[in-house]
């Protein structure tokens, strides 16, 4: 058995079950651990408070209705047992190691399978990746067809273009329409202050003015 593809395919299942909550995966990992003790072996016995004690559980009910939520959906097999001198039966299905072994025993609420992992993991990282313009031409139609000036859509490209598209030099921008809108926004708000500090200066004066002169 696999640790590795195991616990990546369970956590993927984890992730795509919308039916768990954060004791069951506490109370998953409690028992994949003495699974990994007793060198995954198809069998292994547990004790009730062993285990809560390892998954943090400090509910009884609440222990058993994750045990139980766990064996309806396939996550693990459990075999309690009422005699005080032999723990309670479990064995974990093993997943991840061939093909559509994981979709078949593991489906979701709504009835439907779930994605393989490969693809999943690939679809999740297509759609983590930075949406950015493709050159200069493009920032313009944007802010052409927001009827924001072209001037600022130069400086916002040459800004972000010399600093490899980050927020602060650190942050990668996800969508840099939205960052557009901002720089309109900030640029916008600049000006505005620009010309109040105009008024307020035209209103100082340094000359002294004889009030009592004829006009």
């Amino acid at each position: 058995m696999n640790y590795i593809k195991q616990l990546n395919a369970a956590f993927q299942l984890i992730v795509d079950d919308s039916r768990l909550n954060p004791t069951h995966v506490s109370l998953y990992m409690a028992l994949f651990q003495l699974w990994n003790i007793t060198r995954f072996s198809k069998v292994f016995y547990i004790n009730r408070q062993e285990v809560m004690q390892l998954s943090k559980i400090g509910s009884k009910s609440t222990y058993h209705r994750c045990l139980t939520d766990l064996t309806n959906w396939k996550y693990i097999e459990y075999l309690p047992s009422h005699n005080m001198y032999k723990g309670s039966e479990v064995r974990m299905p093993i997943f991840g190691t061939s093909s559509g072994q994981a979709q078949a025993n593991h489906e979701t609420r709504n009835g439907q399978v779930p994605i393989s992992n490969t693809n999943s993991i690939k679809q999740k990282e297509n759609n983590s990746k930075p949406k950015l313009p493709k050159n200069e031409n493009e920032v313009i139609d944007f802010f052409k067809n927001k009827d924001w000036p072209v001037l600022e859509a130069k400086k916002f490209h040459n800004h972000y273009t010399a600093i490899g598209w980050k927020i602060g030099g650190k942050i990668k921008i996800v969508n840099w329409t939205g960052s557009a809108a901002n720089w309109v926004l900030k640029a916008k708000k600049i000006e505005t202050e620009k010309e109040l500090s105009h008024f307020k200066d035209n209103l100082r004066t340094t000359k002294i003015k004889d009030y009592g002169e004829p006009l």
